[in-house]
């Protein structure tokens, strides 16, 4: 089992102030895979104390300063990255071959672009007689997902680097590791004591501390909406900044005409790739009703031929969901749907055949499904697909937009006429 006990505060590995022991259990096993310690919020305000004197001079870093340094941690993140994905395959089940690249890759995506972007960007511009110059906002906390655990620690820390803020990050509990390795990857490349710190925990304590802080600038919270408006809540008395990225039920408007072999493989993998923990997965599949029959072929057809099996085998097949709440989440909603009338064309209820244990789902999906059922409105987070049909693009439109959420859409068919639809979806 993987051990991870401590902080990372002020350039140094720190024992936390109080915290208690977390084990986290692999997906794949049901065992113990890896220990960390649950931070509180003495750890916070020590990494806190930390960013904020150390925010002092990497404010005043160059730009040339702040790439050198950003080029080191690409060059030390790409040494560890067979650690990396080793530990999110332990840790949150993704097969090791996608970790390796989707999910390592990810990450170091996130960093080579914002690279691109901080040797180009213009710091300073001229608004009529004003001159606006853009500055570092501070201290920043930064919480984090288990999903695609590497590609938003790197969007969130690139970005703080490259404008010269200091940091603290909370990790998901569910999938602490590769958080760890993350900080032994700045501190081999050098980040300045106090620039970057790393205080393992869970969301009601150590999240609860970082978006309440007094002296924490800024918030970047990545996760569940009703997590994030508690962040918000909680930030709001600080009047910090907020950015926040979270929960979808994303349309994949498929447009009347559409030639369905060649639209439908694209935006169904969205569907079960990463297992369907993905935010933007474009799970609500809406098809003119006279392609019905076609379209549920060809999404059953692509489907079936998803492979379910161990993280660490060899193979393009997909993992389980990560932990034991997820998965019985994901068959309560399965179930939802069949007791509502919806029609499972394959996949359904229960562990695939291959497996005796673990957290796997079947790959499954949906016909005859109405807007008002729960798996066309809730967040499933798995792979699931549902298919609902529409008479006409008005309607289609509306199906789309009927959703809480906010956050991405898809459009396949033509690309002109899909240009049309496009600024009409909120979803």
């Amino acid at each position: 089992m993987d051990s991870y006990l401590k902080n990372y505060i002020n350039g140094q590995w720190v024992d936390s102030i109080g915290g208690k022991r977390h084990q986290v259990i692999s997906p794949s096993t049901e065992e113990a895979c890896t220990e960390i310690v649950l931070g509180t919020k003495a750890d916070v305000d020590a990494a806190v104390a930390a960013a904020k004197e150390a925010f002092k001079t990497f404010s005043q870093t160059t730009r040339e300063e702040r790439i050198a340094l950003m080029e080191r941690v690409v060059e030390e993140y790409k040494k560890r990255a067979g650690d990396l994905a080793a530990s999110m395959s332990n840790e949150m089940g993704a097969p090791l071959s996608f970790a390796s690249t989707a999910q390592v890759g990810a990450g170091i995506g996130g960093f080579m672009g914002t690279l691109e972007a901080l040797k180009t960007f213009n710091f300073t511009e001229q608004a009529g007689a004003a001159k606006v110059v853009y500055e570092p906002m501070g201290v920043v906390g930064l919480i984090t997902p288990w999903n695609w655990p590497l590609n938003q620690i790197a969007l969130k820390v690139a970005p703080c680097l490259a404008a010269g803020n200091t940091m603290i990050l909370k990790p998901s509990e569910e999938c602490p590791g590769n958080a760890a390795i993350f900080a032994e990857i700045m501190h081999a490349a050098g980040v300045p004591a106090g620039v970057f710190n790393l205080v393992q925990g869970d969301g009601m304590t150590v999240g609860e501390s970082i978006s309440a802080h007094p002296d924490i600038d800024m918030v970047s919270f990545t996760g569940s909406t009703r997590a994030g408006i508690m962040v918000a809540k909680s930030a709001a008395d600080t009047v910090k900044r907020v950015h926040q990225e979270l929960g979808g039920k994303s349309p994949n408007l498929v447009l009347p005409g559409a030639d369905l072999q060649a639209t439908l493989p694209a935006t169904v993998s969205g569907v079960w790739i990463n297992s369907g923990q993905s935010c933007i997965s474009p799970a609500r599949i809406l098809v003119h009703k006279d392609q019905e029959a076609e379209a549920i072929g060809v999404i059953k057809g692509i489907m079936e031929s998803i492979q379910v099996g161990d993280p660490l085998a060899e193979g393009g097949h997909i993992g389980p969901v990560v932990n034991k709440a997820q998965y019985e989440k994901i068959q309560g909603l399965i179930q939802s749907g069949i007791d509502e009338g919806a029609k499972v064309e394959t996949g359904g209820v229960g562990l695939p055949s291959n497996v005796n244990r673990g957290y796997y789902i079947k790959p499954t999906v949906f016909s005859g499904v109405t807007r008002n059922m729960r798996i066309a409105k809730e967040e499933i987070f798995g792979p699931v697909a549902a298919v609902i049909t529409y008479s006409d693009l008005e309607e289609a439109i509306d199906i789309a937009n009927d959703t809480e959420y906010g956050l991405s859409a898809a459009i396949s068919g033509d690309p002109a006429k899909a240009a049309e639809v496009a600024p009409k979806l909120r979803a």
